[in-house]
């Protein structure tokens, strides 16, 4: 690590406006479908430290002095005040007592610029240029093909799928590295309603849970991520099920006993609405069905816990919270208990038990390597591997922590530099039920985005009306969320509701 903190190799990478997974302009139409629930109202966040994940906040306590509104509530009161109100000392303060602060120097970061777009692509971590010039020239240009053993090539996914683990949550064993997120959504999808086939008799685990029921039902959330709904639909046709739209919030009341499988994102790619993964899990495992859970936008941001929380299959992308790079190979997880009757959708010679036999017949290998199809992408998957280095010695809950203190200082200096009504959040309040970004709408969202992009403060649009900032603590301090919150108000000033400059 400490290595790491004074290597200066490497150069910076080139920021944009996010068009990373789930981060192109196309599928506005359900884009325009508002996700989740409103927050709860008047619900304290308390400053710095995580509430427990997916446990309902307290509703009817006065709200903290500094706490986000309520999703859905004008971000302001008042007026903007003169000068910062003291909101910059502040954030120097909090700047120096922050441990999480030298992690900043591991990245490649323009002087001067707020990136707040690490929910769509993670800054590049200095290092990682230096690693690939050794792998294209070492690894490929001088072993060639020797690298798939001398190198380690061939053991890549499963190799720093344990790595990713313990960020999730996981025991060593149950992760692969490989593929895109959207085939990792097939697969896990697929499998799962094949596994609900194959505990027809027996029940869920070989538990006598559901056994014998008629399982025809696919649930999906109903404001997932567009191309994990077009994935479910093809899902659903493709094992004769039918699919059902479904608000997270409502699983616990839709699954039963016709319940295959549900999919369902942990956090809202709009909103940033943290969904409640521990409960949700249990009411799919009570119904005898299986959870699959998208973690795109929480993995590296918040702890997830899938051993603890009981989670049958997950898939998630490295290159937003985990800064694996453009493309970077998705993750998949399949709980150990599950992985004996795990039955891909996509038998590739890589998951073969063996491979290089070439037998016409198929066999799978045991384990997680399941989930393995074809040949590795080596050249992302050790830009992967290289980049998960910043991740020595830190631990997923302090990155909450400071992840839930940023974004509830973020939004009290919007409150003091943004006129009343000027902003909306559509960020639940409660710590429980918040990710790590914040989503604010306005009517002229594109042209505030724009005019912030040109300004140094990047982060990215949704359309129609949402400004998205997404808060990567291992980056991210809280200097960078003030200077955000007083630009943005600067901008809101300058371009009217319609979209135009400000006369």
């Amino acid at each position: 690590m400490s290595e790491l903190l004074h290597d200066e190799t490497g150069g910076a990478g080139t920021e944009g406006a996010g068009t990373g997974r789930g981060e192109a302009a196309a599928g506005a139409g359900a884009e325009n479908r508002v996700p989740g629930a409103p927050a709860a109202e008047g619900v304290p966040a308390t400053e710095g430290a995580p509430a427990a994940e997916g446990v309902p906040a307290t509703e009817g306590v006065p709200a903290a002095e500094g706490v986000p509104a309520a999703e859905g509530v004008p971000v302001a009161e008042g007026v903007p005040v003169a000068g910062d109100g003291g909101l910059a000392a502040r954030a120097a303060a909090l700047d120096a007592a922050d441990p999480l602060a030298k992690r900043r120097e591991l990245f490649a970061l323009d002087d001067g610029a707020v990136y707040l777009d690490g929910n769509s692509l993670g800054a590049l971590p200095r290092h990682v240029p230096a690693r690939m010039a050794r792998v294209i020239a070492h690894e490929w240009g001088e072993l060639r093909i020797r690298s798939w053993s001398e190198s380690g090539w061939w053991t890549a996914p499963e190799r720093i799928g344990d790595r990713i683990a313990p960020l999730v949550g996981a025991a060593p064993g149950q992760v692969v590295v490989g593929d895109s997120t959207s085939v990792n959504v097939f697969k896990a999808l697929v499998g799962a309603v094949r596994l609900a086939d194959a505990y027809a008799d027996g029940g869920r685990d070989g538990a006598g849970v559901g056994a014998g029921a008629v399982r025809d039902e696919i649930l999906v959330d109903a404001t997932t991520f567009p191309t994990d709904g077009y994935i479910a639909e093809s899902a659903a046709r493709m094992t004769g099920r039918r699919l059902v739209p479904v608000a997270p919030r409502d699983v616990p009341d839709a699954v039963g006993p016709r319940t295959a499988a549900v999919l369902v994102n942990h956090v809202d790619y709009r909103t940033g609405r943290l969904h409640d993964l521990p409960g949700i899990t249990a009411a799919v495992r009570d119904a005898g069905a299986l959870a699959v859970w998208d973690l795109c936008h929480s993995a590296g941001a918040l702890p997830v816990d899938l051993d603890a929380n009981g989670v049958d299959l997950a898939v998630g992308c490295t290159y937003k919270y985990l800064n694996g790079g453009p493309g970077a190979p998705a993750f998949l997880y399949v709980a150990e208990r599950h992985q004996a009757r795990f039955d891909s959708p996509l038998p590739g010679w890589n998951s073969h038990a063996d491979p290089f036999a070439m037998t016409p017949g198929y066999a799978a290998v045991d384990g997680a390597r399941r989930g393995r199809v074809g040949t590795p992408d080596i050249l992302s998957m050790l830009a992967l591997e290289s980049a998960l280095d910043v991740w020595d010695g830190v631990a997923v809950g302090e990155v909450r922590a400071k992840s839930l203190a940023l974004t509830d200082f973020f939004l009290e200096c919007v409150r003091a530099y943004v006129p009343e009504g000027r902003l909306t959040c559509l960020t639940p309040a409660a710590h429980a039920e918040r990710g790590s970004q914040v989503a604010l709408s306005c009517p002229d969202a594109p042209a505030v985005m724009e005019r912030l992009i040109e300004r140094g403060v990047v982060g990215d649009l949704r359309r129609p009306d949402v400004l998205r900032f997404g808060f990567t603590p291992l980056y991210v301090g809280y200097a960078d969320a003030e200077r955000a919150a007083r630009v943005l108000a600067e901008v809101c000033a300058e371009v009217s509701p319609e979209g135009s400059a400000a006369r």
